[in-house]
């Protein structure tokens, strides 16, 4: 593509557009003609190449002040400092490359920092009682732990780390590939800048050793099966200095030989005997809170009818309130009984009608009809 072609065009923007809208232009067109998106055309990659040249001059002011003035004759027989291929012509491709590839790499010219520890996990058990309540626990972890002899740093006492001869302390090395430079992790420190030629004999220059740490966790009242606590900066150390990573704790509920829980709800089942079934009366459930709760059971209740106690449920998380029990009734029926109670019953059941249990006496009655 001739280089007559005028930049305001190559970029498709006006005369007047300001620095947001030259940028927002450019990175489009890049990622539009790059050749790692064209499979290599010839003709997207003289187009890149002049997209390229074009941004470079009009971001600068100066530069675009002469080429507003004088048009692409500022920049020939040495008049000014045109697009060419070099490493200076890269400045502001990193977030292009980082938005096509997933990465950076092209043209940052930074240190890489060292990367922080990593995250860990515990996983931790506790009772339906704490998970009600809350609590208060220490738990023991092994973790990558700063090395006291060196302090983090990995170097041997006394010595230190050195700027890397191979990156120069930048991290990164640069390679020429066709029309831009591509920079990598240095080999020699890993992108750390330096390296040490003296490593400390305890962590043997890591900076960190592994040891048993005893931590203190705070359960909160409400939680669930699966809650994560993050414990920040408490995971492994980084090396040579880098910050920690965190400790995630992840918290598992036992079964409960009682209650079983869905959300803030609490469900039980109380068994009951036939008697206060069918005359009413009063059960207590001692709760998850410690209080005996006064369930009022009605006349004739049916087994597995569902009486509601509210908010003597499972707090809310981080919030508040409680949910509420759940109380299912199972009525029982006597399995041993006296000659007094057996005469009883008897004469009861000379009394009844059908009338008494209206469930029984219509399922009977159809299959009756069903039979014919």
């Amino acid at each position: 593509m001739s280089t007559e072609v005028d930049y305001y065009e190559l970029l498709e923007v006006e005369r007047t557009a300001d620095d947001a809208a030259l940028k927002s232009a450019y990175r489009r067109l890049a990622m539009k003609y790059h050749p790692d998106k064209t499979g290599g055309c010839t003709d997207s990659e003289a187009k890149f190449k002049a997209v390229s040249e074009a941004y470079e001059v009009l971001k600068d002011p100066q530069k675009r002040a002469a080429y507003d003035r004088f048009g692409h004759a500022a920049f020939q027989n040495g008049g000014g400092g045109g697009f060419r291929g070099g490493a200076g012509g890269f400045s502001d491709l990193g977030d292009i490359f980082e938005t096509i590839f997933g990465q950076a790499g092209f043209g940052g010219g930074g240190r890489q920092t060292s990367r922080r520890g990593a995250d860990l996990r515990y996983d931790l058990e506790i009772t339906l009682e704490d998970a009600y309540h809350g609590k208060a626990t220490e738990i023991s972890v092994e973790v990558s732990a700063p090395c006291d002899t060196c302090d983090g740093s990995g170097a041997k006492p006394g010595t230190g780390a050195k700027t890397c001869g191979t990156c120069g302390g930048h991290g990164q090395v640069r390679a020429q590939q066709g029309f831009f430079v591509v920079e990598r992790t240095c080999p020699s420190c890993h992108g750390a800048g330096k390296v040490i030629e003296s490593p400390c004999g305890s962590c043997r220059g890591e900076g960190r050793v592994d040891r048993q740490k005893t931590l203190s966790v705070d359960i909160p009242a409400g939680v669930d099966e699966g809650t994560r606590i993050r414990l920040t900066g408490e995971g492994e150390a980084g090396a040579r200095g880098a910050p920690a990573g965190d400790l995630y704790i992840f918290l598992h509920v036992k079964r409960h030989g009682i209650f079983e829980r869905e959300g803030t709800t609490l469900f039980c089942r109380a068994p009951v005997s036939f008697t206060t079934a069918a005359l009413g009366g009063t059960i207590e459930v001692p709760g998850l809170d410690r209080v005996a709760h006064a369930i009022r059971i009605p006349p004739g209740i049916q087994s597995g009818k569902q009486l509601r106690q509210r908010g003597a449920g499972m707090p809310v998380l981080n919030g508040r309130g409680h949910g509420d029990m759940v109380v299912q009734i199972d009525v029982e029926t006597p399995t041993r009984l006296t000659a007094k109670q057996k005469e009883l019953l008897e004469a009861f059941r000379e009394t009844e009608t059908g009338e008494e249990c209206p469930q029984s006496t219509g399922f009977f009655s159809k299959i009756k009809d069903l039979l014919g």
